[in-house]
């Protein structure tokens, strides 16, 4: 199919970025679009110096015989800084506040645009973690997860604390949670494949006995928990049921009254 140069810049674009961490071969496009591998090499070098400019993600380029390019989150400082104080400044307004020093947020991570931009900010942090799926609860946990997902080109695995027969066999985990009862949690075996490298992702954190039960359910299918990302994660308590944790946001109390920094 040959075409001007623009329309094939903006075909390439939409690829990429429909289709994060998925490599495209730059032989079979130069082929398709009816022209060299250089002519194609010097657009895909123009699309990665605009990408990489906008400050969200950028173009990775294998120059080699097989050559290929593809599109990971990349967050420069600057942009994730500012993206997450203007999330921060919203969920520290006073009509979020809620009993027991929480805060109302599920209007942010149920928005698509937020939840997409949250999800790329902490994929962008375990991009080279070698994860194969990424795991997280219902049901706040799956917006940002799909989008962390989405972003690495992940499956998304799912643990459930009802088993639904539309899952199909599932296995079943007692945890403790942070106020000493215990939890059942499920996952169906269809969802996670034994031996996977998994990502846990959730939306919030106060002591960590969600996540903990996670990083317990990988162990009955033989899997390797190789990154923990959290959206928020509550200063108090000190003393979590995990470690070794990324989050974006952190909430404290400020004068009696919950306060959200970025991290």
């Amino acid at each position: 199919m040959k075409i001007s140069r623009p329309e094939r810049i903006a075909r390439i674009v939409w690829r990429l970025a429909k289709n994060p961490s998925q490599s495209f071969s730059l032989s079979d496009i130069a082929k398709e679009f009816e022209v060299s591998k250089t002519v194609l090499s010097d657009d895909v070098e123009i699309i990665s110096n605009a990408i990489n400019d906008e400050g969200y993600s950028r173009i990775i380029i294998d120059r080699g015989r097989g050559g290929g390019a593809y599109l990971i989150p990349s967050f420069n400082e600057k942009d994730r800084v500012k993206f997450l104080e203007e999330i921060a400044l919203e969920l520290s307004k006073e009509e979020r506040f809620l009993p027991g020093g929480l805060i109302y947020y599920s209007d942010i991570i149920f928005n698509p645009y937020y939840a997409q931009w949250l999800g790329w900010a902490l994929a962008s942090m375990f991009v080279d973690s070698g994860a194969d799926v990424v795991m997280t609860s219902e049901v706040k946990g799956i917006p940002i997860a799909l989008f962390v997902a989405q972003a690495l080109g992940l499956p998304l695995a799912v643990c459930r604390f009802r088993n639904r027969p539309s899952d199909g066999p599932a296995v079943a985990l007692h945890f403790p949670s942070g106020t000493g009862d215990v939890r059942t949690m499920y996952m169906g075996t269809r969802n996670l494949k034994k031996g996977s490298k998994v990502l846990v992702i959730d939306d919030f954190m106060r002591g960590g006995s969600t996540i903990a039960g996670m990083i317990m359910m990988t162990r009955e299918f033989d899997a390797a928990v190789v990154g923990k990302g959290v959206f928020i994660v509550s200063a108090l308590p000190e003393n979590k049921a995990i470690t070794e944790y990324k989050a974006l946001l952190m909430l404290e109390k400020n004068l009696g009254e919950p306060l959200v920094k970025v991290l």
